[in-house]
């Protein structure tokens, strides 16, 4: 008899619904009431890429206004306008400034597809106004101000939920559910893959923001003076002051699912630390295409990510996660492999608990309730999984240059470190071809205190320099006290 046969794993059609454990009681907010019948009214900030995807999927739903539209961009803003009023009949107000929008008492929430460096403020100024926020992963573009987002959903009481989808996949919950029941016995890693080929973007030189973008507006946090075409409408991504890389954009999603899989009494890693580079393309960006991280908590199970995004002949594109057992066992690509085994068994469990709907339709549903427990990834499971990329992300940028072979992790200590980094490596040299002339950037090991979310010990210094931004006057994200 299978291993997972003999666990009884049994496949149901029906998802249960219900909330997460993260209640929320009180509000300071005066929002407008919404009936079950009422319509939602929502706004949606940044108009360019995803949220189109934000206005798709809005007017999809019954009885939901896409209300206002906001992008600093007049021309992407027009378009929004006639994209929205094609689609449902109905033209929005247009803003370029989201701090008029939220001025609308009728007005019950917004939809974040911005930048990554104002996601945490227009979520916090929001939750201010009593708006409930859709906001797209990741949640917040630092540390600190991830925990103000926290804070500030617990004080206004408001709907938050993360952009990340899978959160609102029963089959994902579940299979979390199972694992953490110790249906597979004890798990030791969860590992994230973000490995999608991306391309260089090139050299763009310092010149005067186009006249139909409002350069004030778009920087809006970040510290950044001098315009370049690369940081509009996508490549900012690539950037440090405004994006995260994609261990903290696509891969957010896996993150997320990584850190979802462990124990549920784990929040934060006790210690992290990452190593890569950006290869081969010799221009403007400043995040890695190829990045190796590990983190781990304080119960002893470990999470692993691999960005991958150097294309060659025969690239393998991965956008998924393996789960691995303290017995040797492990599940990759929805099958369970016993220890040694060359042939897997398909995975089948019961679906987990979601508000169903999908990520549209149980936010809406959430809005409706008032009731911030049915949001598919709240704000605080946001805050710790995007805590994960960013302290990896933080062991990069204070890394140093070593030769690129396969000692440059120094995982001697650690034989599962060993094996998933020689993994990439082994793409890097063979696949790419990179060459023992060029370097690494290898982060220190980061130690980290779940519970004051503060490093201790070496680097503690420079690692907590980077847990915030510095913000430009006028949008400057509140501190947890004042919010």
């Amino acid at each position: 008899m299978s291993r997972i046969t003999r666990r009884g794993f049994i496949q149901t059609t029906s998802a249960i619904a219900a909330g997460s454990t993260f209640m929320i009681t009180g509000t300071k907010a005066s929002g407008r009431i919404i009936g079950a019948n009422d319509r939602v009214r929502i706004a949606i900030a940044g108009m360019n890429g995803r949220g189109k995807s934000h206005l798709g999927g809005w007017t999809g739903q019954k009885n939901v206004e896409v209300a206002k539209l906001i992008d600093p961009d007049s021309k992407v803003l027009a378009q929004g306008i006639k994209q929205a009023t094609d689609k449902s009949g109905h033209t929005p107000e247009g803003y370029s400034d989201v701090r008029k929008a939220l001025e609308d008492k009728n007005l019950d929430a917004i939809s974040v597809a911005t930048p990554n460096h104002w996601h945490s403020l227009i979520t916090i100024w929001a939750a201010q106004a009593g708006k409930h926020v859709y906001v797209e992963k990741p949640m917040s573009h630092d540390v600190q101000e991830g925990r103000v987002v926290v804070e500030a959903q617990k004080k206004y009481g408001v709907v938050i939920q993360h952009g990340t989808q899978n959160r609102s996949n029963a089959n994902i919950a579940g299979l979390h559910e199972a694992i953490q029941d110790g249906e597979f016995g004890p798990l030791k890693i969860s590992y994230g893959y973000c490995c999608k080929p991306r391309g260089t973007i090139g050299h763009d030189k310092v010149q005067t923001p186009p006249s139909n973008l409002d350069w004030n507006l778009w920087r809006g946090p970040a510290q950044i003076d001098d315009f370049h075409s690369n940081y509009v409408h996508y490549d900012w991504h690539w950037f440090w002051k405004t994006g995260n890389g994609d261990m903290n954009n696509q891969g957010t999603h896996q993150l997320d699912i990584a850190r979802w899989a462990l124990n549920t009494d784990q929040t934060h890693p006790i210690r992290v630390m990452a190593l890569g580079g950006r290869f081969q393309w010799n221009d403007q960006g400043e995040t890695p295409n190829t990045m190796f991280g590990i983190a781990e908590y304080p119960n002893g199970q470990y999470v692993c990510f691999n960005v991958r995004n150097v294309n060659y002949k025969g690239y393998e594109h991965q956008v998924e996660n393996e789960y691995y057992f303290k017995d040797g066992g492990r599940i990759v690509r929805n099958k369970y492999y016993s220890k040694g085994a060359s042939e897997g068994e398909t995975v089948k469990v019961k679906p987990g608990k979601v508000t169903p709907g999908g990520n549209w339709g149980s936010f809406i549903s959430a809005v409706r309730a008032g009731d911030p427990s049915m949001a598919n990834g709240n704000a605080l499971e946001a805050h710790n999984g995007c805590v994960l990329g960013h302290l990896m992300n933080n062991s990069y940028r204070l890394g140093k240059q070593v030769p690129f072979n396969a000692k440059a992790g120094g995982f001697a200590d650690n034989s599962d470190a060993s094996e998933h980094f020689l993994k990439l490596h082994d793409i890097m040299s063979k696949g790419v071809g990179i060459k023992e002339d060029e370097k690494y950037t290898v982060g220190p090991w980061l130690t980290y205190d779940p519970e004051t979310e503060r490093h201790t010990g070496d680097y503690a210094a420079e690692a907590n320099a980077l847990l915030k931004d510095e913000n430009r006057k006028g949008f400057r994200v509140p501190t947890v006290k004042d919010v």
